[in-house]
């Protein structure tokens, strides 16, 4: 695994682009042995403006100025001790945020960032932060509604990597983050996964959500066609 950055470090991505009101995400890339892994970054816009950000990637200045006019950084999510990688310069530069984490990643991001919470008030009912049932509280989840609908924020326990191409795409696919469809990758099965009915069971709640309009996920494209029966499918890949 890549070690955690020390210094704000920027490798190549796109665009913040908005996915909802008050939701930005930006896709990044992380040089891999073979590969290039695709990686998400994802802005909530609280309702008193500040910011939470889920799985922080070092930006360029112009995209980091297009940030800082969306909101005010409050909180630093990192929703597993896999996605550190840029935590401690983002806590650099901006000295206020509060870093979250889920309880059974806290003590690996703590060796990186110190962490101020686990169970953060944003002081907003639309957004929610929970861990995801069965993980052994390893991985996070955002739950964010709005008028338009409600988004549910993933972060590995969900992989859906579609256009990547070369030998990467192979290894991707044997790991679980790329193909056809959206998958629980294996390598997450093995790494974060203690109970598979808990996970099945939590995937299949979030499947009767009626608001759901799309799932955001750390690794790969946005869930945005039946996100409802995609977890429903996922929860019976579990069974």
């Amino acid at each position: 695994m890549t070690q955690p950055y020390t210094h704000w470090n920027v490798l190549p991505h796109g665009k913040l682009s908005a996915i909802d009101e008050g939701i930005l995400t930006v896709v990044g890339q992380i040089r891999m042995p073979l590969m290039n892994l695709p990686r998400r970054m994802t802005v909530v816009r609280l309702n008193d403006s500040r910011l939470v950000v889920w799985s922080a990637i070092a930006l360029d200045e112009q995209e980091m100025a297009t940030f800082e006019a969306f909101g005010r950084p409050a909180f630093l999510i990192v929703p597993n001790d896999h996605h550190r990688l840029d935590a401690r310069a983002w806590k650099d530069r901006y000295p206020q945020m509060q870093v979250v984490a889920p309880e059974g990643s806290r003590a690996k991001v703590e060796a990186v960032v110190p962490v101020d919470t686990t169970a953060p008030d944003f002081g907003d009912p639309r957004v929610e932060f929970v861990t995801v049932s069965g993980t052994g509280d390893q991985e996070a989840a955002l739950i964010v509604r709005s008028p338009n609908g409600t988004t549910l924020v993933l972060n590995d326990v969900v992989g859906n990597i579609r256009s990547e191409s070369g030998i990467g795409t192979s290894l991707l696919r044997i790991a679980g983050f790329a193909g056809n469809a959206a998958q629980i990758p294996r390598v997450v099965k093995l790494a974060l996964v203690r109970d598979p009915n808990a996970l099945r069971d939590q995937l299949a709640r979030w499947g009767e959500i009626a608001s759901l309009k799309r799932i955001v996920v750390s690794h790969g494209d946005t869930i945005e066609a039946n996100p409802r029966e995609t977890l429903r499918e996922l929860a019976g890949s579990l069974a």
